[in-house]
């Protein structure tokens, strides 16, 4: 079954890199990714599909135009009508930088940033509908809005997508929902989500990312990886031509903050939960 994404939910990632052949390796490297160009043979570009198991998990595209700023992953959120969504942005106090456009015969998108400054995307799916394998060791987990101001984040994300903000029992943080995501899921690709979870906080079935005030950096989207063991992941990545910035413990998970050899920063996340059994 083709998994499908509600209007509001995370949907897809990908990153711009000025060697898009090189940052292939070392995501092959690290993830076992394998990378399949999307662009026609003859026609200008490249956009490499990543897939594990025969299923998309992200992708690559070139970039890195001179003076803006070193390379990211961007994530793209599932809109039912790209430009009826973007033409809510800016009422919202955000900005549209650019589109709404086709990307192919894929979807149509538009890039756009929140009110202090967050890059994000729309997505509104035609042939490609987002990410197909989500939380496997190898595929994107979450992505979490790292922002200064959670009321103002939430003033402008709450309209435009429909997101609640929850701050979750048992230590597990501030997490985003578009309600009824959960129920999707179950009447979808997942119908063990509820029972499968039973044992997390309430509404977490509903989660599509995460919350995290910051002062001490801009605002921004930022990505995180599902990985069996952080430890040997982080050290992979290092072998790779990676930096381990920092590594942190909490509650449920042992992560490591990487930046790739290109200067896109990413975290590796081990699901490491806490003894619920007394």
């Amino acid at each position: 079954m083709i998994r499908t994404y509600p209007h509001g939910v995370t949907c897809w990632i990908d990153t711009e890199q000025p060697d898009p052949a090189a940052a292939a390796a070392f995501y092959a490297g690290l993830f076992g990714w394998t990378l399949t160009d999307a662009v026609p043979p003859g026609v200008p570009g490249t956009y490499l599909i990543a897939t594990l198991d025969g299923q998309d998990v992200a992708a690559i595209g070139p970039g890195g135009d001179p003076g803006a700023g070193p390379p990211a992953w961007h994530t793209y959120v599932a809109v039912d009508d790209a430009d009826a969504t973007a033409a809510r942005v800016p009422g919202l106090g955000g900005t549209v930088v650019s589109g709404p456009g086709d990307a192919g015969p894929g979807g149509r998108t538009a890039a756009c940033t929140d009110p202090q400054g967050a890059p994000f995307r729309l997505w509104q799916a035609r042939r490609r509908p987002g990410a197909q394998l989500t939380n496997a060791p190898g595929a994107w987990n979450f992505s979490d809005l790292h922002t200064p101001d959670r009321a103002a984040a939430m003033a402008f994300y709450g309209p435009l997508f429909g997101w609640r903000d929850a701050d979750m029992a048992q230590d597990a943080g501030v997490m985003l929902q578009v309600p009824g995501y959960g129920d999707h899921l179950a009447a979808t690709v997942d119908p063990g989500i509820h029972e499968r979870q039973a044992f997390a906080p309430p509404g977490f079935a509903d989660v599509i990312g995460g919350l995290l005030v910051t002062a001490d950096e801009p605002a921004h989207w930022h990505v995180v990886f599902t990985v069996t063991d952080r430890d040997d992941s982080a050290a992979t990545a290092e072998r790779l031509g990676a930096t381990v910035l920092r590594s942190a413990e909490d509650s449920w998970t042992r992560t490591a903050l990487l930046r790739d050899p290109q200067g896109a920063e990413f975290t590796v996340s081990q699901f490491a939960p806490p003894d619920l059994g007394g």
